[in-house]
């Protein structure tokens, strides 16, 4: 990985991540052409982008919804034990959970947020049942169901300099 920051980085720089956010597929002509640059200078940006670590992968983003997995779950999770073992534990069990998108440690009353998908209610209670809630050192999950989404984006707010 470089030692490049992104402080590094100049205005190209950024308008290529601006489009690749949007369209990872998009080829490096294309890219290319919206940001005024020959394919071969592109490229090497891109390439520049992705050993500094800037760029970490590219993924098609699938439809929950149209894949059936009609029903987005946020958990609130609480440890018995802060100790090495206990947070190792919880850490490579919630990585084998597949309906976990996300999971997040946070600071404050609750130790862990989780983002979960499951195809509806009953799915979910299964899941919680069988593996959830036998999460190694697991004091505590608090669910709440998203009922509607007003903003989904996995585009990062970046300056234009």
């Amino acid at each position: 990985m470089s030692r490049e920051t992104p402080k590094d980085l100049d205005r190209t720089d950024w308008r290529i991540l601006d489009h690749l956010q949007k369209d990872g597929a998009a080829t490096a002509a294309e890219v290319a052409e919206r940001v005024g640059l020959s394919q071969s200078p592109c490229w090497r940006r891109i390439q520049r982008l992705e050993g500094m670590g800037v760029i970490r992968r590219r993924v098609a983003l699938l439809d929950r919804k149209r894949l059936g997995l009609n029903v987005l779950i946020f958990s609130h999770v609480k440890l018995e034990a802060h100790s090495g073992d206990r947070l190792e534990e919880f850490r490579d069990a919630i990585r084998r959970i597949p309906e976990v998108q996300e999971c997040f440690v946070l600071m404050g009353q609750v130790d862990f947020l989780l983002r979960i998908v499951a195809a509806d209610i009953e799915a979910y209670e299964k899941l919680f049942f069988e593996k959830l809630s036998k999460l190694p050192g697991v004091r505590e999950i608090n669910s709440m169901i998203a009922v509607s989404a007003m903003k989904e984006t996995t585009e990062l707010p970046l300056p234009m300099p």
